[in-house]
């Protein structure tokens, strides 16, 4: 049986011999030995070369470039030829424990030929496919940018201003550009329509990034947002350091035509730090970004700045009606025209129109109409409303200017009426003290401080606060033109919710008593005209502060560092210092160069009424113009030794736009004052 079966053998591999010659192919079988073991080695080779070139497209398409199709096809194919080649090494040592006699010959011929043939064509298409994957590029830019279209309402025609913004992105010689203006005037807005205007305009960029970066935004934040646009946005990114963050962006980002849209910028942001190329004339990148503040225009280094204004009566009032609708506005014969004039009360904002509007839209009678118009006010305007009231009704009379500031006086017998009705409002428990004038030497009895909600004991002749009134229901308390020289530590220690301090024109005041942290519902300090000579860091704890007045105080030496800028509530802040002949000491902390104060000043967000210490150079008036808070709360400008110029262009104050007064002194040095266009 064994000769039988060598017989056997022998018979089958002479025919399969014989077939060789026919089908064109060496012996399969024999040559097993060498080419499994080469496929093996071939097989890690494509595998190498397979890895190699996946680990240059992945980082391409991070980047938003597109693989070449060919890069792709041969990708496909090489995952197709390593997944049958790993099959048949795994058949292998099978097949080669079926070969006998050397290697010539095998138990099962014709599994063995199939196997060998199989592997010597797979030996064959990997050497061919592997010397076909030698590509100089894998992948090229995308033919159009890559832009995500954000929803856009466009209440307004813009378009000019739209192509303002554009013309801008189109010159190579900017690259940075700055768009500003008041909150909710519609910065917002056209930066979406200038976003999505990529989408449909032909252009030369790869990518288009939006990132809105708000008030409280850190770094890796932005990085998020930015990262969400350019393929970066799994958690394990997230995780990473701002450094390793800002490394990957920056490899994007130097590799493409990009446009970054900056949306609401409070402060500079670092463009490195982000991991933002910084644009330029060469590479062609361009940012634009919005803000309230001129500051931030400056410290973002932007080669042009584009103010967004308010609307023209006529498209704030097509605005006004559009959102209101034509049925209101028919409802009643005389609701158009009381409309006309709540939309002229917006002042041409965007925000306030679109908001009133669609709050007055099922308002159909005339009554709704003009208690809107009653309501919309600032508190200022209400008291202004008040006063001028009076003064029509010669209730109160005009006063004169004192201090750069118009002022008004009250007859004495309409004073005397007003505190008898004062006093007759007892049984509601509003209750008035009023000694005004009336030649006290002393503090009031602690019956009077104890009863009284509203305190007035102004133009007397009191030198000192000694007591400890306890007086839980004081709000307003005044004690202006005294002799004050001393108030005592535990003075403030019990009047819990004081809301009005006035210890103005008290000239020999020098110090404010400890304690005065307690006042802690205090609202409006006055220390105008008094002689102290520093402000304790203690104040700090008067958080609901609205109003300090530190005009004429000629001996203030020291305001400590983050005190004003701890006011986060402060609305109106005056630090006036001049009168004929008068100046503050050369030690006076407002009679330097005040940077420290106008840096805290620009972090008070509320700020409605400023006036500042003297400016002395036409390089910090600039600073000060440059910044929008100050344009809007600046109401007296007072320029001191200006020595750069003869020449004053009065136009370049032209934004500043609650200003009233304007001083020079000691401006020997100008000859011409002039109205120029800038």
């Amino acid at each position: 049986m064994g000769n039988c079966c060598s017989v056997q053998i022998g018979l089958e591999n002479f025919i399969i011999r014989g077939l060789d010659p026919i089908v064109g192919h060496d012996n399969y079988v024999c040559k097993l030995k060498q080419t499994l073991p080469t496929l093996s080695v071939a097989l890690q080779e494509l595998r190498a070369l397979r890895n190699d070139m996946q680990r240059e497209v992945d980082p391409a398409e991070q980047r938003l470039l597109k693989p070449f199709e060919r890069v792709q096809l041969w990708l496909s194919k090489a995952e197709t030829m390593i997944t049958e080649a790993e099959k048949l090494n795994a058949d292998g040592p099978q097949q080669m424990n079926n070969l006998c006699l050397g290697g010539c010959a095998s138990k099962n011929c014709l599994s063995s030929y199939k196997f060998g043939k199989k592997v010597a064509k797979m030996l064959k298409k990997i050497n061919d496919h592997r010397s076909n994957g030698a590509f100089a590029k894998v992948a090229e830019s995308q033919p159009a940018a890559s832009v995500v279209v954000r929803p856009e309402e466009r209440p307004i025609s813009q378009e000019s201003m739209i192509e303002k913004v554009w013309s801008c992105i189109e010159d190579k010689d900017v690259g940075v550009i700055g768009l500003y203006g008041l909150g909710g005037v519609g910065k917002t807005t056209l930066l979406t329509q200038i976003n999505n205007k990529f989408s449909a305009t032909p252009n030369d960029c790869d990518v288009i990034i939006w990132a809105l970066v708000s008030k409280h935004s850190d770094v890796g934040k932005i990085q998020d947002r930015i990262g969400g646009n350019i393929g970066f946005s799994d958690a394990f990114w997230k995780s990473k350091s701002v450094d390793e963050k800002a490394v990957d962006i920056y490899g994007v980002l130097c590799n493409k035509r990009f446009v970054v849209l900056l949306d609401d910028l409070w402060e500079r942001v670092d463009l490195n730090q982000v991991g933002i190329p910084k644009p330029s004339q060469e590479n062609g990148f361009k940012l634009i970004f919005t803000t309230r503040s001129l500051e931030v225009y400056g410290e973002m280094e932007a080669r042009k700045k584009i103010k967004v204004e308010c609307l023209g009566p006529e498209k704030a009032w097509e605005l006004f009606q559009d959102k209101v609708g034509d049925e209101t506005l028919n409802s009643h014969p005389d609701i158009r025209k009381l409309a006309e004039e709540v939309a002229e009360r917006c002042g041409g904002l965007p925000l306030a129109l679109i908001t009133i509007s669609r709050g007055m839209a099922c308002k159909t009678t005339p009554g709704e109409w003009k208690y809107a118009i009653e309501k919309i006010c600032e508190v200022q305007m209400h008291g202004n409303y008040i006063i001028n009231s009076l003064l029509s009704a010669c209730l109160l009379e005009n006063g004169g200017e004192i201090g750069g500031e118009d002022c008004v006086k009250m007859h004495d017998v309409v004073r005397d009426m007003a505190l008898w009705i004062a006093c007759e409002l007892e049984t509601k428990e509003e209750n008035f003290f009023v000694k005004a004038g009336a030649q006290l030497f002393e503090e009031p009895d602690v019956k009077a401080w104890e009863g009284a909600k509203r305190m007035s004991v102004m133009k007397n002749q009191i030198e000192v606060l000694k007591g400890t009134p306890k007086c839980p229901n004081l709000r307003t308390l005044l004690l202006s033109e005294n002799k004050l020289q001393v108030v005592s530590n535990g003075f403030c220690r019990f009047i819990p919710h004081l809301m009005v301090l006035n210890l103005s024109e008290n000239i020999g005041l020098g110090a404010l008593p400890e304690g005065i942290s307690q006042l802690i519902s205090l609202q409006s300090l006055d220390l105008s005209w008094t002689s102290i000579t520093e402000l304790p860091m203690e104040l700090k704890f008067l958080t609901n502060l609205k109003m300090l007045d530190l005009s004429y105080t000629y001996d203030l030496r020291k305001i400590p560092s983050h005190l004003i800028s701890s006011f986060s509530k402060l609305q109106i802040f005056r630090t006036w210092c001049t009168t004929s002949g008068d100046y503050p000491k050369e030690d006076n902390v407002l009679n330097g160069d005040n940077e420290n104060l106008i840096e805290e000043l620009k972090s008070l967000r509320h700020l409605n009424i400023l006036t500042i210490p003297p400016i002395k150079s036409l390089f910090a008036l600039e600073r000060l113009v440059s910044f929008h808070l100050f344009q809007c709360c600046t109401q007296a400008l007072h320029l001191r030794h200006l020595r750069e110029s003869n020449v004053f262009n009065v136009l370049c104050l032209e934004n500043m736009e609650r200003l009233e007064t304007l001083c020079f002194e000691g401006c020997g040095s100008i000859e011409e004052i002039k109205m120029e266009k800038l």
